[in-house]
């Protein structure tokens, strides 16, 4: 006999109209025996048509998302879509509340956590409820990112390579109704455990974004999020109207060879700036051992033609921390 999800959403999902409640999860802590995290969700119907899935804080430390779904669930009404829309602004309620990338609770990284276990942790539990209950319900999905406390971005939209070329099809319609400044095709460095690989293994039209970083968030990549959720929802029928188009670059991060790794721990120099073009063999970046200045700095390079589309943002590094992300231009 398969396990039971223990989430209970406050929600009715069939049911037309606004309504604002939590997926409840039990949770027994110290403080409340009979305790349970609250997970904000709010959904939107109205009739028959498509579902959207819009996600953000899948990390806790990402900001644009949360901000944009709370401002978009105050200022729209059931009458103003066609269909129904599911919101929930901190997907890892737990790392939100903490300011932490991941949860306090079990140090679960809910993007490395797909597609979960009923009777798993906390965070495992989560992603089962994602996988088994949310996702099935879904037409596209919307997945907010920045960068963090730790990384910085330009503002992108991002889709995976798919061998399916109906879903590729659709996700790159996606990402580019969305309009973020800069489109990305991303191959990520481990898929295994992610939201994207469990909603495109369902056949969603999945769309991701990085929106910053920095562990803040920006006027600027806030209203990039804004406008990106509409255009995403007039795109697929949602919301009436069209979606806002402004000019679009074309980016690729498909190669091991466009992520620059340290392999040695000390004080980070940027070279260059986000946005800036490099070329091959360009220095982007310095890490000097401070408690030894008589030692050279450990130089790293580019190894592609392109621009600089992510760095780490606080100076103190570690090895394997990710100090550069080179993009190329399509």
């Amino acid at each position: 006999m398969s396990k039971r999800n223990p989430i209970s959403a406050t929600v009715n999902f069939d049911k037309d109209g606004v309504q604002h409640g939590h997926l409840r999860l039990p949770f027994s802590r110290d403080d409340s025996a009979w305790g349970a995290v609250m997970i904000p969700i709010t959904q939107i119907k109205n009739g028959d048509g498509p579902t959207a899935l819009l996600t953000g804080a899948n990390h806790g430390d990402e900001y644009e998302g949360p901000i944009a779904l709370v401002k978009f669930i105050r200022r729209i009404k059931a009458d103003d879509v066609k269909g129904r829309v599911i919101v929930v602004p901190a997907m890892n309620y737990p790392a939100f509340q903490a300011g932490r990338r991941l949860s306090p609770v079990d140090e679960g990284n809910l993007n490395r956590s797909f597609p979960g276990r009923p009777d798993g942790t906390l965070t495992e539990k989560i992603a089962d409820y994602f996988s088994t209950t949310l996702l099935p319900m879904a037409d596209v999905v919307l997945d907010l990112h920045s960068g963090g406390k730790s990384l910085d971005f330009l503002p992108f939209a991002a889709i995976h390579l798919h061998d399916d070329a109906d879903q590729r099809e659709r996700c790159e319609a996606a990402m580019q109704a969305f309009g973020a400044p800069y489109s990305v095709y991303l191959t990520e460095l481990d898929p295994d455990g992610l939201y994207d690989t469990e909603a495109e293994r369902q056949g969603k039209t999945f769309l991701t974004t990085e929106l910053g970083g920095g562990g803040t968030a920006r006027p600027h990549t806030i209203a990039i999020a804004e406008r990106g959720v509409d255009n995403l929802l007039k795109h697929v029928g949602i919301l009436n109207g069209e979606p806002q188009s402004i000019p679009l670059e074309v980016l690729d991060m498909t190669g091991e060879e466009n992520f620059i790794i340290a392999d040695a721990d000390g004080l980070l120099e940027p070279c260059v700036a986000l946005g800036d073009d490099v070329c091959k063999d360009d220095v982007i970046a310095r890490i000097w051992r401070v408690a030894h200045p008589e030692e050279d700095p450990v130089v790293y390079t580019s190894r592609v033609d392109g621009l600089l589309a992510a760095r780490h943002f606080s100076a103190q590094v570690k090895a394997g921390d990710c100090v550069a992300v080179i993009a190329t231009k399509d």
